[in-house]
């Protein structure tokens, strides 16, 4: 990793992250390496061999990515993946054997249930706690690997991610954190003490809701070389195309975050001053109850907003208002997205619960947006 990372501002950190020596007439980013295979006369060696292994462009994304999660590190690497649920998978399944605990929250992305299912199939026994008040931490003794999500999805909770990790390395458990909802400008795991940090690149880190990509970052050894060994044996991998958008999108990053995160804020506000709106949460509130711990681990606190309208119906009629906000599921774009989270089936939260993602439009016409479709939909 180069040294130059480690003094940059975040902005000349995103912009020029991963980017290979300049070499006259070349790109700066060279484009997609659409390549199945390499040539490779003779002894088998070098970087770039099968394309299910390596690949040019998941090279410079990687050292892009962790430019970003560890800036100036030595020995940690990154692995890219063919979406969020691959790296997720990835890390799970290569650490845990029949017979192993993992801990898992209990207030998590709502494909974890699925994941438990699959590992409790495997004999590997699973354990579940929320992620408010730190309490997974009453639930370590005897794990393998702890999975943190902080800020959880949907609820916005937070936990104290240091002192989960100083407890469960005491008991010799591995910890892993799910950073899609903070990305690597918001917290860095890593220097929180986790073993890895895992995201989906889908979200807020490519930011277009035009990519699927997920990555694990962690320090070499055992551990990433058994990621390393899954992403060759199941073949989860990025395709070049999607890799070299993905890069091409964290240039923008620090600018992406900085607005959504900034109208993100103004947008709770202006909530918060509803009669209708319950369960209002953004960690950059000053009177959310994971505002204090946020404060100390993160330096963004996202774009996601979260809160309950009294029914169903309301919420569906309040979303159907809206002009500037689609109706669609994941988060993190540029255009503002919300959905009704229960209509999923998955998540333990109210039927009138709004998972609200808020993009780059301009503050001042999203917050008039949504205050008209909430005038709108009373019934």
């Amino acid at each position: 990793m180069s040294d130059r990372t480690a003094d940059q501002g975040e902005g000349t950190r995103a912009v020029r992250a991963g980017l290979p020596e300049a070499v006259k007439n070349e790109p700066t980013l060279p484009g997609p390496a659409f390549a199945a295979h390499f040539h490779l006369p003779g002894e088998v060696d070098g970087p770039y061999t099968y394309g299910r292994d390596t690949n040019p462009s998941w090279s410079l994304l990687e050292r892009a990515i962790g430019e970003l999660e560890a800036p100036g590190q030595d020995g940690v690497e990154t692995l890219v993946f063919a979406s969020g649920m691959a790296a997720v998978s990835a890390v799970l399944f290569s650490q845990l054997r029949a017979g192993d605990t993992v801990v898992l929250p209990g207030d998590g992305y709502q494909v974890l249930p699925l994941i438990r299912a699959q590992l409790e199939a495997y004999g590997i026994a699973v354990r579940t706690a929320p992620t408010g008040g730190d309490a997974q931490l009453d639930v370590l003794d005897g794990a393998r690997l702890l999975w943190i999500e902080s800020p959880s999805n949907p609820g916005l909770d937070v936990c104290d991610i240091r002192r989960l990790v100083e407890a469960a390395h005491a008991r010799g458990a591995l910890v892993a954190v799910d950073n899609t909802l903070a990305t690597p400008l918001g917290q860095r795991p890593l220097e929180l003490g986790a073993d890895f940090s895992v995201a989906s690149g889908t979200k807020q880190l490519t930011g277009h809701g035009d990519v699927l990509l997920g990555y694990v970052t962690g320090r070499e050894g055992g551990p990433m070389d058994a990621v390393r060994r899954w992403r060759k044996i199941v073949g989860a991998i990025a395709g070049p195309m999607e890799a070299w958008l993905a890069h091409r999108s964290i240039a923008t990053l620090q600018m992406r975050v900085d607005r959504q995160n900034a109208t993100a804020l103004v947008l709770a506000q202006a909530l918060r001053q509803r009669p209708e709106v319950t369960g209002l949460r953004y960690p950059g509130l000053p009177d959310d109850p994971s505002h204090k711990i946020a404060s100390q681990q993160m330096r963004r606190y996202g774009c996601v907003v979260s809160f309950t309208l009294p029914t169903r119906t309301r919420a569906d009629r309040f979303l159907d208002a809206l002009r500037l906000v689609d109706d669609a599921t994941s988060f993190g774009g540029v255009r503002s997205t919300a959905e009704r989270r229960r209509r999923w089936g998955g998540d333990d939260v109210p039927e009138g619960f709004v998972r609200f993602s808020v993009g780059a439009e301009d503050p001042d016409d999203l917050v008039a947006d949504v205050l008209r479709a909430l005038d709108e939909s009373v019934d």
